[in-house]
């Protein structure tokens, strides 16, 4: 198939407590706080797919939460709630309305020691799984990400075809973008291209940034910090785009 598409995924860090993480039980409680997720895939039309959400969690099983996604290259924004609930064997299901007020059945799948989760959606036709990293004590300031980060984003150009991407970029704490990467536009490879961009993060760890690799077009992105500000999810916002990854110290 060739409309897949692949995200080097990171973990979901959760709250445990009491006893060792590997023996104790999950509940809805587990899961409290905010948290990124990106997902990637087919939708329900098997239409390339992808989105960079951030979500609060109540503890009780209870969600809401504001999405950027990517339909077969158009971007939609929307805010969205949803209901979880986890079992004691850190299993469990979700729920998420969608921007067409449908609704989005996933199952979760907690670590055993409670740090990280992966999420499928379980709706017929669809071919979407997810990945949630929470917050944590991020400082969501451009001066809190002042960070070198390796990063990657892969999925599809419409009119170019498979694309991926790798490097190493730093931000310096005042919103300039500097870095190098490499470029797979449908298996031709530019190697070593520098870039240029720049980045605004707001209060809320949510955020945008603008790079160019230096003979290609401006990458523009929404963002969600996460991992305490050592990870940053992303997807592209260009039109005709369904381009999703993740930057991480």
């Amino acid at each position: 198939m060739n409309l897949r598409i692949y995200i080097v995924f990171s973990v979901f860090a959760l709250a445990a407590a009491g006893s060792p993480a590997a023996n104790a039980a999950c509940s809805n409680a587990s899961v409290n706080g905010v948290y990124g997720i990106i997902s990637t895939g087919l939708n329900g039309s098997l239409q390339p797919a992808a989105s960079v959400d951030q979500i609060t969690a109540d503890g009780a099983g209870n969600i809401t939460g504001t999405s950027t996604k990517s339909i077969d290259g158009s971007i939609v924004t929307f805010t969205f709630t949803g209901t979880y609930s986890i079992a004691a064997n850190c299993n469990g299901k979700a729920t998420f309305k969608n921007q067409d007020g449908t609704t989005e059945h996933d199952n979760i799948f907690l670590n055993n020691n409670n740090t990280g989760a992966f999420l499928i959606q379980t709706d017929s036709n669809h071919v979407q799984s997810s990945v949630a990293v929470a917050q944590g004590a991020a400082t969501c300031t451009n001066l809190g990400v002042k960070r070198s980060y390796s990063f990657e984003g892969t999925g599809i150009v419409i009119g170019t075809g498979q694309v991926a991407v790798a490097g190493r970029l730093s931000l310096n704490g005042t919103g300039s973008i500097t870095g190098t990467e490499t470029l797979s536009l449908n298996g031709a490879i530019s190697s070593s291209v520098p870039v240029t961009g720049t980045y605004q993060i707001n209060a809320d760890c949510t955020g945008t940034a603008t790079f160019t690799p230096n003979g290609f077009s401006p990458t523009h992105l929404s963002l969600v910090v996460v991992n305490a500000d050592r990870e940053i999810m992303v997807i592209e916002t260009d039109s005709n785009t369904i381009v999703a990854g993740t930057f991480l110290q």
